[in-house]
């Protein structure tokens, strides 16, 4: 099995993955701003250095958030696109857990069992989801949410976000700047595919009304 993986839900990343979890290649942006530009050609980039045509791969996964709008919909309006003109299944993960898979072992060997992982939303607030680390296996509890970061548990916390409000959070050091990859996504629903678990769809995550308005009627002049 290959898969083809996207996140941009905060950075844009995309990843081809063999159905045991090996990363063939990957890349990643450092910008949050420009996921329309560089996605498409990342992604052709990507396959032509792996030697990859859309032939060889067996699913697209795409992340879908919880994120800001437009960067969310550029990834997964790609995925959804790939999937139609290749005839490729799409599935979807929660961005979140892309952090979560790494995060789970980290507390594990630290013996913590409960954390949260959180990314920045803007606005002053953070998204976030509560999990528990079972055996190194990232378990979700609870969210995704979008709050204040001091409305977030008092827990081990993994992903940006933390990184970004470390007098409210109590942010993991290794993890304090972690984004979502499509990389870590991608392990992730290799995990799920082998142990038959479901994946979602790729309806997105944005846990906020879009800040763009309908105009009203245009009021008559006297």
């Amino acid at each position: 099995m290959l898969i083809l993986s996207i996140d941009t839900s905060a950075i844009a990343s995309a990843a081809l993955l063999t159905g045991e979890g090996e990363i063939l290649a990957e890349f990643a942006t450092e910008d949050t701003r420009s996921h329309a530009e560089v996605l498409a050609p990342g992604i052709s980039d990507l396959m032509e250095t792996a030697g990859v045509t859309a032939a060889d791969i067996d699913a697209v996964v795409v992340g879908v958030g919880p994120g800001p709008f437009t960067g969310l919909r550029s990834g997964i309006v790609t995925a959804r696109t790939l999937g139609f003109a290749w005839n490729t299944p799409v599935h979807g993960v929660m961005s979140l857990d892309a952090i979560a898979v790494d995060a789970a072992l980290d507390a594990w060997r630290l013996g913590v069992d409960e954390f949260v992982v959180a990314t920045d939303a803007r606005r002053r607030e953070v998204y976030w989801a509560h999990y528990r680390s079972t055996g190194g296996t990232a378990q979700l509890l609870a969210g995704p949410f979008v709050t204040d970061p001091a409305e977030v548990p008092d827990l081990p916390a993994y992903g940006a976000g933390a990184g970004l409000y470390p007098e409210v959070l109590r942010g993991v050091a290794d993890f304090a700047g972690t984004q979502p990859t499509a990389a870590a996504l991608g392990r992730t629903a290799v995990v799920r595919l082998v142990r038959g678990l479901p994946l979602l769809d790729t309806t997105p995550l944005y846990l906020r009304e879009s800040d763009a308005k309908v105009p009203g009627p245009r009021k008559r002049a006297l």
